[in-house]
């Protein structure tokens, strides 16, 4: 173990975690323990290692092991910094027949956290509702994050724990809908979510050999897109604009390989030619420089469920880019709506409307190369660092880890 402080650890633990696009909630785990660890917090990422299969009869006797995260796992989840990341080992027959007693989660709840992890924490934040009612029951706090619509009761015992300290979700109908299903009110937040430090870096030269290389057949205007490419985020409706708008190119990052294929064909069944899909962008920091280039940042978005209560992380990083924006107006953006923020705003699910909005924004907010120092200013707030000082000062104070000197 990497010089672990006794029972001083900030633990994050997500189910999940690969090295594989479309990712987001695993990113979103991440990025929280990243901010911790930059705030100086001894922080530590913990997964199921779903990787390795090759687990020797030591490692399960001794399977906590903090460590730096390997170059690949840094480029990918564009982190550099102090943090730990903890895989667990899975010895068959775990996962591998299905029962109670060789499910992952069993082994991880009931052996690792209260023999191996718990001696070492001071808290525990996660989206894993079987690793919260373990933690609470081992005396441990613990933070519960929660991005969608609660569908079952929440065991009165375990919300109503001093150790069960604070949920927090990413809109007012989540919140709503875990308070309407036994969640104390008061043990309730809603937060936007972040975006990396590496965003404020400036890149020009990268910036401009983006734009040398994307800008084809004389066109002299860059719109970006990054997200997972899904219909209701909008990507059908932004290629629909794109063919509206043939002077100007449109870029896609994002997706996995059969989606990126499957917009692609798509894109020639249209006979579109002025979109160009790119896939993941790895090392996941060459997006810095991609989102300096455009001249707009596209963040379409259809009506329905999903936009009462999304809350993409590409927007903030949009933000920190400097770049204006093209905004589709949903219910958890609109605060924005009447911030100092660079963006144009149109009506969901009209492709003619977001080519105007993109026109206009063109003709209103020019490029500037150091970016538009507004929208950098504001977005300043919505760090992953900030939010997590904000979910610790809903944490009881003597529950709080403390700051490594």
């Amino acid at each position: 173990m990497t010089n672990p402080k006794y029972n001083n650890q900030y633990i994050f633990y997500t189910p999940e975690l690969s090295l594989k696009p479309d990712t987001a909630h695993e990113i979103h785990d991440v990025m929280c323990a990243n901010a911790a660890a930059n705030l100086g917090y001894s922080s530590v990422l913990i997964y199921p290692n779903r990787e390795n299969h090759a687990v020797s009869p030591i490692s399960v006797f001794s399977p906590y092991q903090p460590q730096q995260p390997h170059l690949e796992f840094a480029k990918f989840y564009d982190v550099y910094s102090n943090l730990q990341i903890a895989p667990l080992p899975l010895p068959w027959p775990i996962d591998k027949i299905s029962s109670k007693f060789t499910d992952s989660s069993t082994l991880i709840t009931k052996y690792y956290l209260p023999v191996h992890i718990g001696p070492y924490t001071k808290i525990v934040h996660t989206r894993d509702w079987n690793f919260v009612k373990a933690s609470v029951k081992n005396k441990i706090p613990t933070i519960y994050e929660r991005h969608y619509f609660q569908d079952k009761k929440f065991e009165p015992e375990i919300v109503s724990n001093p150790y069960f300290q604070i949920a927090i979700t990413q809109s007012e109908p989540i919140r709503q809908s875990l308070i309407e299903n036994g969640m104390p009110p008061e043990k309730v937040v809603w937060l936007h979510n972040g975006f990396n430090q590496s965003f404020l870096g400036r890149q020009p030269q990268a910036a401009e050999k983006w734009r040398q290389e994307l800008l084809v057949n004389g066109r002299k205007y860059l719109v970006v897109y990054s997200g997972a490419l899904y219909p209701f985020k909008g990507v059908d409706l932004l290629i629909d604009t794109a063919k509206l708008l043939p002077e100007i190119q449109f870029v896609i990052t994002g997706g996995t390989d059969s989606q990126v294929a499957d917009y692609q064909e798509q894109v020639k069944q249209k006979q579109i030619e002025n979109v160009q899909l790119l896939g993941w962008i790895l090392p996941r920091d060459r997006l810095v420089s991609l989102f300096q280039a455009a001249d707009i940042l596209a963040h379409p978005h259809c009506s329905g469920k999903s936009a009462n209560f999304t809350n993409p992380v590409k927007f903030f990083q949009y933000m920190a880019a400097g770049t204006p924006i093209v905004v589709t107006e949903i219910p958890p953006l609109m605060e924005f709506k009447n911030s100092p923020l660079i963006a144009n705003w149109c009506p969901p699910d009209n492709p003619h409307q977001f080519a105007d909005a993109i026109t206009y924004a063109l003709e209103a907010y020019p490029r500037k190369t150091e970016g538009y120092t507004a929208s950098i200013d504001f977005s300043q707030q919505f760090s992953w660092e900030n939010r997590i000082t904000k979910i610790l000062s809903y944490v009881q104070e003597d529950m709080r880890p403390t700051i490594q000197s």
